[in-house]
């Protein structure tokens, strides 16, 4: 059969076409990760400023230690644009796989991007990034960690039952952009509503530190007098708020019931001494499903989206008996 120009013309197209989509699918992949014994792997955190933060450096750092794996490390110091430069110094060094616990949504999301073009595959760990700019199983390999939405939603179904009568919420909220600040928002503050008979008087970033947390506390108490509930995003501003009600003259636990999330020992010994109602875990252990993830990746398993940490629930009728097991 003879090749006329056009049919040439267009067999060089479809073949244009069919490479320009091969590029595509193939940028699209994750970057691979060599199924070896050892690895050296970056663990980019955003901050040590909490025992939350602590504990979870530390699961990190003894997981590593315990498979004989080289673990560099680096602290943001609760700066997006230092986590950005932690991680590129992570690409520069030559890790075979980055844990990223990316402290806001999208400021983030350049590290991500930079860390898949140098072949680097990255675990997003605690937090994620704003899914409409990068993608699981596409631009990282997956998300694991608590269930954010669940973790609000959780809190304000045991206010329902146990409110007593008290029905006007302060809310203290996370980082500001913060995935668990979004989603403990949104889970609580839409299950109040459906709930109907509350109001949220008023919500403002603590930023999940404990000083922050007090003085914001401090000021919406005095703006709200009426105010008889605090819903904490974390057990730091939880425990600022209990310094600023009893600063006040009020009696956390009694006069404004105090709820949180996290889980750490102080605040579960906070339930047993009557100062805090009910606080849903946000388990901080990462080091085992996070190397079992990093293994179960190299060796070819397709990694699911979103790997799910379990988390407990602690409130009078447990909290006298797991407080010793808390963080």
């Amino acid at each position: 059969m003879s090749l006329t120009r056009r049919t040439f013309l267009m067999t060089v197209s479809a073949l244009g076409v069919l490479g320009s989509v091969s590029s595509v699918a193939m940028a699209a992949d994750l970057p691979p990760l060599a199924k070896k014994d050892t690895y050296k792997v970056g663990f980019a955190q955003t901050e040590s400023n909490n025992p939350w933060r602590i504990a979870q450096t530390e699961s990190m750092k003894a997981e590593a230690a315990k498979l004989g794996y080289q673990f560099v490390y680096t602290d943001a110091a609760g700066s997006a644009a230092k986590q950005v430069a932690d991680v590129n110094s992570m690409i520069a060094q030559g890790v075979d796989l980055i844990f990223l616990a990316p402290r806001e949504e999208k400021p983030l999301i350049p590290a991500v991007l930079a860390a898949k073009k140098a072949g680097i595959p990255v675990i997003l760990l605690d937090r994620s990034v704003d899914p409409k700019l990068a993608v699981a199983g596409k631009d990282y390999v997956t998300f694991i960690g608590s269930d954010f939405v669940e973790e609000g939603k959780r809190v304000a179904e045991w206010l329902v039952k146990n409110a007593n009568g008290k029905t006007k919420i302060i809310e203290l909220e996370g980082t500001t952009g913060s995935s668990p600040a979004n989603d403990r928002k949104k889970g609580f503050d839409e299950a109040i509503k459906a709930a109907g008979g509350f109001e949220i008087v008023a919500s403002q970033s603590g930023d999940f530190a404990r000083d922050k947390g007090r003085q914001v506390a401090e000021a919406l108490l005095q703006a709200h007098p009426d105010a008889n509930v605090i819903y904490a995003h974390n057990d730091e501003m939880a425990l600022g708020a209990i310094a600023a009600l009893e600063a006040a003259g009020k009696k956390p636990g009694t006069d404004v019931l105090v709820l949180s999330i996290d889980g750490g020992k102080e605040a579960v010994q906070a339930i047993v001494d009557g100062k805090i109602g009910a606080v849903v875990e946000c388990n901080p252990r990462f080091g085992p499903i996070a190397y079992e993830t990093l293994k179960r990746y190299a060796g070819g398993d397709k990694i699911e989206a979103w790997v799910k940490n379990k988390d407990k629930f602690y409130d009078t009728s447990n909290a006298a008996a797991e407080v010793s097991g808390a963080y």
